[in-house]
This record gives C-alpha cells, structure tokens and sequence, in this order.
C-alpha cells in the first residue's frame, strides 16, 4: 500500500523556564510565611503523586529541606489514588521511580492503604486521608497543575484534585469516581478537597506548571486558605502555554509511545481530541478520524490505561499489557471502557496499512496524518505532505526537511522518532 509522505516539522511555543526550581520552591515557602505556619517539632506529611512531573524530586527535596530547617519533622507519603496497584509496596516503587525514596530524599516514606475517615461532605460523601497523612500536624501536596484528562472546570488536575482523591488513596478514589456519576468532576473535587482544607490540617501546598517542552514553567507555593483561588488562576496560565497540535481534523494520527508517565490515561485526551468518559461530552475539536498507538512505555509497568482511546495498537504493546495494573486502574476510576483493547496487528507497517485502509474514499498516499512521538513531545512532529498548505499558515510552525517515506526496520516498525 502506497503510505503518505512525511515532513519533519517544528512547533515554536512559549518557553518560559524556570531555571533553579530548588531555590524558586524555597523563596516561594518563604515568601507565604511558611516559619508561621509549621513550628519546631511538628511532624509534616508531604504528598507525592504518581505523574512524570518535571523536577518533582528537586521540587519535594527542595521543601523537605526547608522543613527541617525549621526544626519540622517532614516525611513523605504517596498520594496517588490506586496507582501503584492499589498496594503500599507499589505507590512506594512509583515514588522510587521518579527519584523519591528515603535514599534520596533523607526522611522517611511511608506507605500505607489504609486510610482515616477526616468528615464527611455537604452531599454525605465520607473524605479520606492517608493514614500516616492523618496522623501527622500537617499536610502539604505538592503536585503539578494542568488540564485534566476527563472533563473541563475552573480546577482540574492538581493541587486539589490530590486533595480530594489522590490521599485517599484506593478507597477514596473510589468512592468518588462514583460519586462523580452523581455530581460531577469538579463539585466533588472541590467538595473534598475543600473539607481538608476548612479542617486546618493543610499546611500549604506547592504547585507547579509546565510548558509545552515538558519543562518547568511557574513554581507557586499558597497558604491553605489561597489554594483554590491560586490554583484556578494557574490552571488558566497552564493551559495558555500548554502543548497541542496545530490541525483541529486529521485522518490518522499515530502515536508512537503512550504510558502513565505520559498521562493518567496514557495519552493526554486534551491532544487527541478524545475523553471517552461517563456523563462529559466529546470535545468538538481537535478531531481526529483514526487514532493508531504504537508501543507502551516502560515506566508504565505494564498499566495500558486509556488503551481504548486508540482505534489500532500493535502486538508489542499487547504483550506489555498488565491486566491487573490495567483493571485496577479503571475499575476504581469506574471508566473500563477506556481500556477496552483495539485492533492490534503484529507490526506498526502493518497497523499503519490497516488503519489508513478505513478513512473512506481519500486515498491513503492523500490522507491527512501526523505523527508524534508522544502527546507531551509535540516540539516537533510529522506530518503528511497533504498538510503542507495548512501548515505554511501557521507562522508558528517551521518546516524542517523534504516529504520521505516513513522509515521501518527489519521488523516492519517504525524507526524512533
């Protein structure tokens, strides 16, 4: 089968950087009066999650540090729903990964699945909190804020989404992934993540923001009482300088990697136009006709959520798929559809024909495609010749090279990115 030709090409976005996140995380603490908030002795709980946040492990290290020279006693704890396989020895691993460990760090991490009932809800739901978290004088998140992978709101993904699901571990989370059918994304959210906050046991939280590189952009620390308010604010910046592709349609698009390292559901669904979530609509746009994901990260350890948001997937990341990472994942956030497995071929050759084989009456040499890397590397990409026209409107898009074929190995894959 002819394939489309395509041209290697370079996206300009906004790239402010923050170039020591250690000392901005410490003049941030500084600066929100962190002396008057924890004392001497007092024991602090800081929640680390689950993401491939940029510089998360400077970022935790850097407001340890700071604790201990207050004379606080700070550990660390994961706070990331069920992730990890919903055990304690898993969540541990996961902080191990991105550079989190008593090693690393010099204070304890402590693991646990059990949790502590702080209250309930206005709407009765119960809130739970770690139970080393409860325990201590203090909590302090630390999280990276962004737009959410299933619904839009005046918070998303960040400091109060931790708050309200990801200390409360496999239990919480469950529990209001359930809630969600009745009151939404954002309202239990806020509702609580809000009671721990009123409860006085949040000492301050740490936020930072990417931009489109993957990179540092806004390191922002708020007393408790500003959380919401700062957080809303920083989610509008974060999504000013966020990443995306520059065509709303599109034929096929392949993605050569996705993983949790990723997004919480392997690809970022703001990219690639799909939520495929209980009670939210379809975003209208991007849209994109195929979806082809070619391989499975490692970091993932073989979690292939958001799997289903693909239309073809190939043999190799079949065989990477954890069913029981997979399914715990999705069984708590009550959303299996999104791992439901697609078409799989044995070859990314032979998924490419197949799946260039049902756009219609367009010619698959004609077809409008684009090729990324992954949908947090979108600084350069593919496209087919097709959409040259289109992208010389873009005075944000540089061409890089000539229209070539794709490339594969012996195998019949696709060379690297």
């Amino acid at each position: 089968m002819p394939l489309p030709k395509m041209v290697r090409v370079r996206q300009h976005f906004p790239r402010k950087v923050v170039a020591d996140v250690r000392q901005a995380v410490q003049l941030e603490l500084e600066e929100i009066g962190g002396t008057s908030i924890i004392k001497s002795g007092e024991t602090v709980a800081i929640g680390a999650g689950s993401r491939g946040i940029a510089n998360i492990d400077t970022a935790i290290k850097a407001v340890v540090d700071y604790l201990k020279d207050l004379g606080a006693k700070p550990f660390i704890f994961p706070a990331m729903g069920s992730h990890g396989g919903a055990t304690a020895a898993g969540q541990k691993e996961v902080l191990h990964h991105y550079g989190i460990s008593e090693e690393t760090m010099q204070v304890p991490v402590q693991a646990s699945m059990e949790t502590a009932i702080m209250g309930e809800t206005a709407d009765g739901l119960p809130v739970f909190l770690d139970r080393y978290a409860s325990e201590a004088d203090h909590v302090v998140p630390v999280n990276r804020v962004k737009s959410h992978t299933d619904f839009n709101g005046s918070v998303e993904s960040g400091i109060m989404k931790m708050l309200g699901i990801g200390v409360g571990k496999q239990r919480g989370a469950n529990m209001y992934h359930r809630a969600f059918f009745r009151y939404g994304f954002e309202h239990v959210i806020m509702t609580a993540g809000g009671l721990l906050i009123e409860s006085g046991k949040i000492g301050f939280a740490v936020a930072l923001v990417e931009n489109a590189y993957g990179e540092t952009a806004i390191v922002k620390a708020m007393p408790a009482d500003e959380i919401v308010s700062t957080e809303q604010q920083l989610l509008i910046q974060s999504k000013e300088i966020a990443a995306k592709l520059p065509f709303d349609k599109l034929d096929l698009l392949v993605i050569d990697w996705m993983g949790k390292n990723i997004s919480g559901t392997g690809m970022d669904t703001n990219v690639i136009g799909r939520y495929m979530q209980n009670f939210e609509p379809e975003p209208e746009k991007p849209a994109y006709l195929r979806i082809l994901v070619c391989d499975l990260t490692s970091e993932s350890g073989g979690n292939a959520t958001g799997i289903g948001l693909a239309d073809f997937t190939t043999g190799k990341l079949i065989n990477k798929f954890n069913r029981e990472a997979t399914y715990m994942n999705c069984l708590t956030s009550l959303a299996p559809q999104k791992s439901r497995l697609p078409f799989h071929f044995d070859t990314d050759r032979e998924a490419l024909e197949v799946a260039l084989d049902t756009i219609g009456l367009t010619q698959p040499q004609d077809a409008q495609t684009v090729r990324i890397e992954d949908t947090l590397k979108l600084g350069e990409i593919d496209i087919s010749e097709s959409l040259l026209e289109s992208a010389n409107l873009f005075p944000s898009l540089e061409i890089l090279g000539n229209p070539k074929d794709f490339e594969f190995d012996s195998n019949s894959n696709l060379l690297p990115f």
